[in-house]
């Protein structure tokens, strides 16, 4: 029996993707062969990373003069290959606003000057600074930010307007919101969260700014090599690529972004409006940064956290339990969770709280 999946990462797949994918497991594109087995060499294969590629440009109407990668070592990795490829002057400014985007400011000090110029870390991450009062540095190589806060569940309502180059993680969120790419110099993301398997990370970087990467920068890591070689340098994340690809169609056949959109904010309204009307439980962001990917709530009480965690699970809800750093209980409700599974969700929170409220 197929569970309702709220895990943050890696995380519930379209039901439709996995059964086109289960159908053709054994015999890819007539080859005989398992996508498993293939050579990335092969045409059939070559052909699986030329359609997630265009199909990336057409969804999030990437420009030309960007580059659309797919590379390898999740989002973490590209904390270290952001400075290897940009930091020319030694110096970049980081607004840090949750444990990832800590993470990407700690990594970028071993490169350069990383100047941190915002942090909510002094109310728990439950909000964004104001990015229009933010001191940024003068000729800094870029800006670096987490545009969704996957473990706090906060997120950007607007972006930094900036003279450097806007870089951003967007693992939790990509594909889930319109953006308009040209307003970013980089867009990066670990592909487990809201579009594929782990394995893969999707780099989107304007490509004037990736023709000089540092000479310490290892080749794997370095973006214009994998531009020019179409994301095939080496054996590339094979399965976790067509997954991706499988997604993106079926993302089209929705409606594109747009729509995706529209049903996201359906779902999180539904979810925060039945938390704000409950006396027993409590979501403690701001409401104007609240991510409509990542819902974290709590009861108060430790105890009853974890007994509606294990009673969620045995009604077919799984994967509540809040990040070992906060506690309580989070829903990721990625492109995938259909609305469905939030109503199924929220009559659940109803039922326990009559019965232990």
């Amino acid at each position: 029996m197929r569970v309702y999946n709220f895990a943050a990462g890696p995380s519930t797949l379209p039901l439709k993707v996995l059964e086109k994918a289960q159908s053709e497991f054994l015999d890819f594109a007539g080859t005989g062969m398992s996508v498993c087995e293939i050579s990335h060499r092969d045409k059939a294969y070559e052909a699986v990373v030329k359609s997630a590629e265009a199909l990336v440009r057409e969804l999030l109407n990437v420009p030309d003069d960007y580059a659309v990668i797919f590379v390898q070592g999740g989002a973490s990795t590209q904390f270290a290959a952001i400075p290897l490829n940009l930091m020319q002057t030694g110096v970049a400014d980081y607004i840090v606003t949750g444990n990832f985007a800590k993470k990407a400011w700690q990594e970028g000090q071993i490169y350069g000057t990383a100047n941190k110029i915002g942090d909510s870390s002094d109310k728990t991450y439950t909000y964004i600074p104001d990015v229009d009062k933010l001191a940024y540095t003068d000729g800094a190589d870029y800006v670096h930010i987490t545009s969704n806060n996957t473990i706090f569940g906060s997120r950007y309502s607007k972006f930094p307007k900036c003279k450097a180059p806007l870089v951003a993680d967007m693992s939790s969120e990509i594909f889930s919101r319109e953006v308009n790419v040209s307003d970013f110099g980089v867009i990066y993301a670990g592909a487990q969260k809201n579009l594929a398997p782990a394995g893969v990370t999707i780099v989107i970087a304007k490509r004037s700014l990736i023709e000089n990467p540092l000479k310490i920068c290892p080749t794997m890591l370095k973006w214009k090599v994998q531009d020019e070689n179409g994301s095939l340098y080496n054996t590339p994340p094979a399965f976790a690529i067509y997954m991706a690809n499988l997604v993106l169609e079926n993302l089209k056949e929705l409606g594109g972004v747009k729509a995706m959109q529209q049903q996201n904010e359906y779902k999180a309204a539904l979810l925060y409006d039945f938390i704000d009307n409950s006396k027993l439980y409590k979501n403690n962001v701001v409401p104007e940064f609240r991510s409509i990917m990542n819902v974290p709530f709590v009861t108060g009480s430790e105890e009853l956290d974890a007994k509606f965690v294990a009673e969620a699970k045995k009604a077919g809800l799984v994967s509540l339990k809040g990040h070992r750093i906060v506690g309580g209980m989070r829903a990721s409700i990625y492109n995938a969770m259909p609305v469905e599974g939030v109503k199924a969700l929220i009559e659940f929170m109803k039922k326990f709280e009559k019965e232990n409220g």
